[in-house]
């Protein structure tokens, strides 16, 4: 059974940092009551590649969950979203800052009728400032936080990171402010608005860098590979390729100079501290190059793993979800789908809990698949008042 096993998320999100954040909430048990427009969430439509017309980036964060078509701009179905409220113990959602009020669907309208509600919302830019009406996009906000500014090479151009590396970001934050929430909660029986934006995490994520500009006044720039702060940590060249190889400390220096037949630099003055290898670093990349140039990944893998040196290839996503290590991890899951067969998803990094692992729940789930469900068996409606609402298009289900 899941650490989350007895509570109920009604999750108004729809992309990508909010469902992931719902996700994983589903993983560890929690059920997840996904309200979605008549179309759908918009990434139902994103592709290719679509699986059985369902779209790939769709089934990579909604699984576990239960999909109902609600009419949000109804008073009907504005009454059915309070009426879940009042049962669940977290609501998330993205929508512009303001936009829920006009619908009393907002934290203040809610928390009204349910004061243990925790209520997330996730935004571009935040409920407060002069950026707030502003929508906020992945893309956007990795130009805008920096981490574009430092990622690529010096000669090249800025490079954002090849996954919406903020919305995952986003999504794990506004996670463990609901977790943090949750158990604040069992103290003082309430719950509480939790605000949290892309631009925050944006900024937040930058970790070392941002702090070494408040140190020093002074901005990254882009280095490659290479890391800012250590060296050798970066890509090499082998003869047949690049890896990856890392020597955090004089001992492992020592170590890699020994093992690669390099024992000169050891006694060179601009590599005796970690400080100078820095500061020294094209130089020093460029000698052991030209050790590494002279033969295989394989064979420096065996080389430098015999020594105790961090190495390892640069993968494809192909490659690396085919590694023994993958198997072993039981990162891929597979999901049983009505329309998909033998569904294959990414697995949850919190399945080897001891006692309450992540697990999949049911497959992601079709658009408005279980509308019906939620009405009559969460909130006892009968099939005539069901009825009622589909004729009315309150609400849309699967026949």
């Amino acid at each position: 059974m899941g650490a989350l096993r007895n509570i109920k998320v009604l999750d108004l999100s729809r992309i990508l940092a909010g469902p992931y954040s719902t996700q994983i909430l589903s993983d560890l048990g929690a059920e997840i009551w996904k309200v979605e427009s008549p179309w759908g969430d918009d990434t139902r439509q994103w592709g290719p590649p679509f699986l059985n017309k369902e779209s790939s980036y769709y089934l990579s964060a909604n699984r576990g969950k239960k999909s109902l078509i609600i009419n949000l701009k109804s008073e009907k179905g504005q009454n059915i979203i309070k009426d879940l409220a009042k049962k669940a113990d977290i609501l998330v959602e993205n929508f512009k800052v303001g936009n829920l009020a006009k619908f009393g669907l907002d934290y203040k309208s809610l928390s009204e009728i349910n004061p243990k509600l925790i209520y997330a919302s996730v935004t571009g830019f935040g409920q407060t400032g002069p950026r707030s009406s502003e929508p906020g996009y992945d893309a956007a906000l990795q130009g805008m936080t920096g981490i574009m500014s430092v990622t690529g090479e010096p000669d090249g151009r800025p490079t954002k990171v090849g996954v919406a590396w903020i919305d995952i970001l986003t999504g794990l934050n506004a996670t463990i402010g609901i977790l943090g929430a949750l158990n604040e909660r069992n103290t003082s029986g309430l719950g509480q608005h939790i605000d949290v934006s892309l631009f925050d995490v944006g900024i937040a994520s930058m970790g070392y860098l941002a702090q070494n500009y408040l140190a020093t006044g002074v901005s990254a720039t882009r280095i490659g590979n290479a890391h800012p702060q250590v060296a050798p940590y970066q890509d090499f060249e082998a003869s047949n390729g690049n890896f990856i190889a890392a020597a955090n400390n004089d001992d492992q220096f020592q170590r890699l100079c020994n093992t690669i037949g390099l024992t000169e630099l050891l006694e060179d003055d601009r590599f005796e501290s970690n400080s100078k290898r820095v500061s020294n670093r094209i130089v020093l990349e460029e000698k052991l190059n030209s050790v590494f140039k002279t033969n295989t990944i394989d064979y420096w893998t065996d080389k430098l793993q015999s020594a105790g040196i961090t190495i390892t290839p640069i993968n494809d996503i192909g490659t690396v979800l085919k590694d023994p290590q993958t198997e072993a991890r039981n990162s891929i899951w597979s999901i049983n789908h009505p329309d998909i067969q033998n569904l294959k998803v990414i697995g949850s990094p919190l399945q080897h809990m001891s006692r309450t692992p992540s697990e999949p729940g049911i497959h992601p789930p079709r658009l408005g698949e279980h509308t019906f469900d939620v009405m009559e068996n969460i909130l006892g409606m009968s099939k005539i008042e069901i009825n009622e609402l589909v004729e009315s298009n309150v609400i849309q289900g699967m026949t």
